[in-house]
């Protein structure tokens, strides 16, 4: 699909500082922007932040094209977001909102594009070893991850391909047009991912679980 490049950023391979960081400090980095976008009250420290984010982005060799496909798909929300806080709650506030969704998403892209998928995915198992005493299955979660890292671009792809036929049809500015398409696929899509996963026994209980009556 058309849109499967949107949202996320595919790992770039390369030797720069930013690939050989540990993978621990990538993810502290990006749970501090998104903590950080809480906690930050001024504008300019949103930028200068955001500014940083790009620099290493840039440091990595993804190159700016990546960078910018990183952002595309939410700038229109990020523009009536703006606008709708600019009415409320003035400039600063408004800035301060949508420069700090930026860098997370900017964070975020960092940690993909200098990540391969499997280390990333081991390292989500990684840090979810130490909750395996309260019942969780490691594996099982990074699964999911895997899923939902692949279901983002693919939903993404029907919206961009829906939208381009509605527009071909004169309905764009038809709700039902946009969104009923979209969820049909996107259910369809579920549907084959769950029957390809049960087919191979990939995300059912264990029996060793469940207690033999």
């Amino acid at each position: 699909m058309s849109g499967q490049a949107f949202l996320l950023v595919n790992y770039v391979p390369g030797t720069s500082p930013v690939h050989r960081a540990p993978l621990w400090l990538k993810f502290l980095v990006v749970v501090g922007c998104g903590m950080g976008s809480f906690l930050v009250v001024d504008w300019a420290v949103a930028a200068a932040v955001l500014g940083i984010m790009c620099a290493l982005f840039l440091l990595s060799g993804a190159g700016p094209v990546r960078l910018y496909k990183a952002v595309r798909p939410i700038l229109p929300v990020l523009l009536a977001i703006g606008l709708f806080q600019w009415w409320q709650l003035g400039g600063p506030v408004a800035a301060r909102i949508v420069l700090n969704i930026l860098v997370c998403v900017v964070a975020a892209s960092i940690l993909t594009a200098t990540t391969p998928m499997q280390r990333l995915l081991d390292g989500v198992v990684s840090l979810a070893v130490p909750f395996r005493r309260f019942g969780a299955d490691p594996e099982r979660f990074a699964l999911t991850i895997a899923i939902m890292l692949r279901s983002i671009p693919f939903i993404a792809g029907a919206y961009s391909e829906v939208r381009d036929s509605a527009r071909a049809r004169g309905l764009e500015r038809n709700p039902r047009a946009l969104v009923l398409p979209v969820f049909i696929t996107t259910v369809a899509y579920a549907r084959q991912t769950g029957d390809a996963l049960a087919a191979r026994g990939l995300g059912e209980p264990d029996d060793d679980d469940y207690p033999r009556p």
